[in-house]
């Protein structure tokens, strides 16, 4: 990409001349691939209609650029064999979509804003939005060996101007135990027998799984598709669906699967290397008043336990606490990101925000509900410690300034590539 900057500049001139006589014209040709007048118009009006971008040639400089390089990118992939899947595609796509639906109001605002079908726009973003995520693939794939070292992380640090650093937002550690209701035997059964049916039905070609997901999957990511998760690593899934998943052959329905979402029939789709794409079914458990009850009764005897200096929180939460991430570091949660025990507070929602604001820095929670993506569980958080806004420094931000170098060392591999 060395000669980048050259070839958009004579791109963009052959550009400018024939602006005003063209509909659509050729661009640039990188491979395979082209970039077109509209390639470029497109997402200008889209940053203008931001307020991204002025009138000015400069950003359709930057704007030719970008699609160079993501032409290049998408380009080198096809050599690789890097893809993405049609499911893949549609299901970022729809999620785009709805997310500019949810801005702007309504599909029919939507529909007016671009003047076009919801139809139109959805088929004009996805070529752009597949080689969107093939780049996005690619570079990963380009930048997966930069690593940093502990050295470098601190001369990074000295080189800054200190009054350039940022200011660094409130954060927390937070540390949390957790009971999840427990399910009766009869009510794992009903599930279980539900299920089966379910699965005689498909065997039988009674039903297709397909339709069955539709109508009863109570996973609200895949339930509109069929069921179908799209290709994924072992390692995105839980253990025992994940084992289910890529022991299964084509065309085949799995046995009942229990995971900590809920109970699971699956049926395999498809294989590409180390990833696979399956349907499933998730079915979940209703709790009742009396199991949600047990569960605040079980965590107000833990809470008992501490406060009478029986346990500290940490043993109490390595004892008793039922969330397999945090139970071993004392309740200790992370960012998933970044692996950061720090959270700004922005990132904190729902009840646990409204449990945090009460606190203070060693106060312990009553019993709460918190709606999770597995369930409802209910919790007891501490504060272990409070970091109030502050210019970012090396003993506070190490993992910030870690991942900003590593940041900029990923983007110097990409420019040299």
């Amino acid at each position: 990409m060395r000669y980048l900057s050259l070839l958009v500049l004579l791109f963009l001139a052959s550009y400018a001349s024939a602006q005003k006589n063209v509909i659509d014209k050729i661009i640039a040709v990188v491979g395979e691939e082209i970039v077109l007048k509209s390639d470029i118009e497109n997402q200008f009006l889209h940053e203008q209609s931001q307020g991204l971008v002025n009138s000015s040639s400069d950003s359709r400089t930057r704007i030719l650029e970008n699609l160079l390089v993501q032409k290049l990118l998408v380009a080198q992939a096809k050599i690789d064999s890097i893809t993405v899947t049609d499911t893949e595609v549609e299901n970022a796509l729809n999620s785009q979509l709805e997310q500019y639906v949810q801005h702007i109001g309504s599909r029919e605002r939507l529909e007016t804003y671009f003047g076009k079908s919801y139809e139109d726009i959805k088929n004009e973003m996805r070529t752009p939005l597949r080689e969107q995520m093939i780049t996005q693939r690619m570079q990963s794939k380009i930048v997966d060996n930069v690593r940093v070292t502990p050295s470098e992380v601190r001369y990074f640090y000295r080189k800054f101007n200190k009054d350039s650093l940022p200011e660094v937002p409130d954060k927390y550690e937070i540390q949390q135990i957790v009971i999840k209701p427990r399910i009766s035997d009869t009510e794992k059964e009903r599930i279980r027998n539900r299920l089966r049916e379910f699965r005689e039905e498909i065997l039988a070609g009674k039903q297709t799984f397909n339709t069955l997901a539709v109508l009863y999957s109570e996973d609200p990511g895949s339930a509109a598709k069929g069921g179908e998760l799209g290709y994924q690593t072992k390692s995105a899934l839980a253990p025992a669906f994940a084992e289910a998943a890529f022991s299964l052959k084509p065309g085949r329905v799995s046995k009942i699967v229990e995971t900590e979402f809920g109970f699971h029939i699956l049926q395999y789709i498809d294989r590409q290397g180390d990833k696979v794409n399956v349907r499933h079914i998730l079915l979940r458990p209703r709790i009742s008043d009396e199991e949600r009850q047990e569960a605040i009764q079980h965590l107000d005897t833990v809470l008992t336990y501490i406060h009478k200096g029986e346990a500290t929180f940490e043993e109490a939460a390595a004892y008793f606490s039922m969330d397999k991430k945090t139970r071993n570091n004392g309740g200790l949660i992370f960012n998933e990101e970044d692996a950061d025990s720090k959270l700004p507070r922005e990132t904190i929602e729902g009840e646990m925000a409204r449990q945090v604001n009460k606190l203070k820095v060693g106060e312990i929670s009553s019993p709460f509900l918190d709606q999770t993506r597995t369930g409802e569980e209910y919790k007891v958080i501490k504060i272990k410690a409070y970091y109030p806004s502050n210019t970012a420094n090396l003993d506070d931000d190490w993992i910030s300034f870690e991942n900003g170098l590593k940041s900029k060392k990923q983007q110097e591999v990409l420019d040299k590539w």
